[in-house]
């Protein structure tokens, strides 16, 4: 019986012992893998410089812990909301030089549409009260070169305000800001009317209620139709002067007296005699 009991204690002792092996080399494995890589967060599509990144544009990757990535990212949400300063590929680690801190103007801009900037003052950007946000009708006065009537039109209608100089929010407390350039959303045929009527006449902003989305439909305006005459530009044509009339000069001559002349006979002579 003494050697089958210790026959016994061996087996058991060999199997506790695999199994302890087995375990503990799983567990080292484990830790080794895990401690071999990091996963930073990477790109699941290209980006073209300036798009903005979303969630759906990122995954995570691994990367072998030995090799760190200097700027690199670990949350997404580090990286949402930015922009890329360059072409990016998919599947490339994103690093801080890659992007933008700020997405700037060009995230507020809707695709297919245009930022475009019109110069301001006082009087025309309605006493500073053109704040991002707002909404506004862009007025234009020009002078055709066939009429002397200057003419007043509509060339926008309901146009967001993006920015007040390099202000993209309003102030919080609603108080007017007095800027040199204001910048429009519009649509690319938009923006060629708005530089077409910036070139030829006078732009005027035109302040809207926030809530009010509706195109009127005016027809220009003239200085005829407000019943005033405009003043024509065109040269009266010369008048022909009649050539000065001149008075005759008198001509003065020399009067010369009076002579009376008597023939005189003696004997077979004649003479005349004057006094």
């Amino acid at each position: 019986m003494q050697p089958r009991r210790i026959l016994i204690a061996l087996t058991v002792a060999l199997v506790v012992s695999g199994l302890f092996t087995l375990w503990l080399g799983t567990r080292l494995s484990h830790r080794g893998s895990s401690s071999g890589s990091t996963k930073y967060v990477a790109l699941a599509k290209n980006l073209d410089p300036g798009q903005i990144i979303a969630a759906d544009d990122l995954k995570q990757v691994s990367w072998p812990s030995d090799v760190p990535l200097p700027g690199a990212f670990v949350r997404t949400d580090e990286v949402i909301g930015k922009s890329a300063l360059y072409p990016l590929q998919a599947g490339e680690p994103l690093t801080a030089r890659q992007l933008a801190t700020s997405a700037g103007l060009s995230a507020h801009i809707p695709a297919g549409m245009r930022a475009i900037s019109l110069k301001s003052n006082e009087v025309v950007g309605v006493a500073g009260y053109l704040l991002p946000g707002t909404h506004v009708d862009v007025l234009v006065t020009v002078r055709a070169a066939s009429s002397t009537d200057p003419v007043t039109s509509i060339v926008l209608q309901d146009a967001q305000v993006l920015t007040a100089g390099e202000k993209m929010q309003p102030d919080p407390d609603g108080h007017a800001s007095k800027v040199d350039v204001v910048t429009l959303l519009v649509s690319p045929e938009e923006a060629e009317k708005i530089v077409l009527a910036s070139t030829q006449g006078t732009v005027h902003f035109v302040l809207r209620n926030g809530g009010d989305h509706v195109v009127a439909a005016n027809a220009p305006m003239s200085l005829s139709a407000l019943g005033v005459q405009a003043s024509s530009t065109v040269a009266p044509a010369a008048v022909p002067h009649a050539p000065a009339h001149t008075q005759a000069q008198p001509v003065h001559t020399k009067s010369t007296p009076a002579t009376y002349s008597i023939q005189v006979r003696r004997g077979d002579k004649d003479s005349v005699e004057t006094f």
